[in-house]
């Protein structure tokens, strides 16, 4: 009980102080948010063996409590990793600034104009598992939205975070903004989630990212709006008009580039005219991946080696090298399956044929659709928003990766001159 009550006035001190920096965020300039990005970027170069130790004190830890491999891969980070995160926070910096643009003005009747104003939405609680990059890419996009952010990364990464951390506050001081506008919650204890949820007098939005258990509990104990995803159920669908060759490198490059992603594609669906062709070739290339293959009946009679799928299986996000396979009559009934089993993640059609590409693109209801292009894609970095704070398959306020925009608000705003009303 005096644990708890220790978390709770610390977590309310850590609110407060959020507050107060998400004010001076908000009404500082362009120019020293992007300061505070870009020396956050040239301490995380320079600090790059220091990350690279502390997350492989991290990933030791990992395996010794014999963490799946797909979480393991998520926590894992290499200089690569460290590179992207420099880039991303110096890609954040050359974005415009959406904070202050007025859209639609226009005169009423009465003289007066009315537009709107986009503005931070104040302080972001974002909580996450593993990826130890989330904490340079939250940090970033939040401060360039004009927000302040409290982060409260998994216990698995609590090293990495913390060291990724220092860089972030040595960037806040660089651009004279208040260290408190980024803090990162150092207790790995999990009563501190239970009250970052509930301050809603201090946080404005709270952002989970992790697996399915971490979110839905967010969702069901939250009382502050979150912007969330379930799950990542990605589909490719390839079409009887498909270029088989760009069929066969779509289709590799979504399952097996990366397996524990939340874009990585878990089920195949593919034409009938064409699986007969088709399947052979692709699962010859998964097979040797290691990739293991289950499928309706069509298509394990024309891969002997192919498991039956269950049910369960069509509604699984594998994050491993397992993959479903389903023959379908027609398009109808592949944007059919993605409703009935995809959770509106990203979905991806395989064709020639304008007619069918644009059906798709406009029925199958996800936060990105795509039309001959790897599920992978889908990613703040490769939309160019710099990073992301995550992929929301919610439909109000933000869908898709969230980027600037999505971590603002507009308000109304009215001009006059002397007007009243009559």
């Amino acid at each position: 009980m005096e644990k708890n009550r220790s978390i709770h006035v610390a977590m309310q001190a850590l609110g407060q102080a959020a507050r107060a920096a998400a004010r001076v965020v908000a009404r500082s300039d362009t120019a020293t948010r992007n300061l505070a990005l870009i020396a956050t970027a040239e301490a995380i170069n320079r600090d790059e063996a220091l990350l690279l130790a502390a997350n492989t004190q991290d990933v030791a830890q990992a395996k010794q409590k014999g963490l799946e491999p797909a979480m393991i891969d998520r926590l894992t980070l290499t200089s690569k990793g460290v590179a992207s995160m420099t880039t991303g926070l110096r890609q954040i910096a050359a974005l415009s600034d959406p904070i202050g643009a007025i859209t639609d003005l226009d005169y009423r009747p009465t003289g007066i104009q009315v537009g709107k104003m986009r503005v931070p939405l104040g302080v972001i609680g974002i909580i996450y598992e593993a990826r130890p990059n989330v904490t340079a890419d939250a940090a970033g996009l939040c401060l360039k939205a004009g927000n302040a952010a409290i982060l409260r990364g998994g216990s698995e990464a609590i090293h990495s975070n913390q060291a990724i951390a220092a860089c972030v506050r040595e960037g806040l001081r660089t651009a004279g903004l208040p260290e408190q506008a980024v803090q990162v919650i150092e207790t790995t204890d999990r009563a501190a989630v239970s009250e970052l949820i509930t301050m809603s007098e201090y946080v404005d939005v709270i952002v989970p990212r992790g697996g399915k258990g971490l979110i839905e509990r967010i969702t069901n104990e939250a009382r502050v709006p979150v912007i969330k995803h379930l799950d990542g159920v990605c589909h490719v669908y390839v079409d009887q008009s498909a270029d088989l060759e760009k069929a066969l490198r779509i289709v590799d490059n979504a399952k097996t580039q990366r397996y524990g992603t939340c874009n990585t594609m878990e089920t195949l669906l593919v034409h009938t005219e064409i699986a007969k062709q088709f399947l052979p070739l692709i699962c010859e290339i998964l097979l040797k991946k290691k990739v293991e293959l289950r499928g309706d009946e069509a298509a394990c009679a024309l891969v002997s080696s192919m498991k039956l799928a269950t049910k369960e299986d069509w509604h699984a996000e594998y994050l491993a090298p397992i993959l479903n396979i389903r023959v379908v009559a027609d398009v109808d009934e592949a944007i059919t399956h993605i409703a009935t089993y995809g959770s509106q993640h990203t979905d991806t059609i395989v064709t020639e044929n304008y007619s069918r590409a644009r059906q798709f693109l406009r029925e199958v209801d996800s936060s990105s659709v795509m039309v001959n292009a790897s599920t992978r894609f889908a990613d703040g970095f490769e939309y160019g928003l710099g990073a992301e704070i995550g992929i929301s398959t919610d439909k109000l306020h933000a869908r898709g990766p969230v980027g600037l925009e999505g971590l603002t608000s507009q308000k109304y705003i009215v001009l006059g001159d002397g007007h009243i009303r009559e």
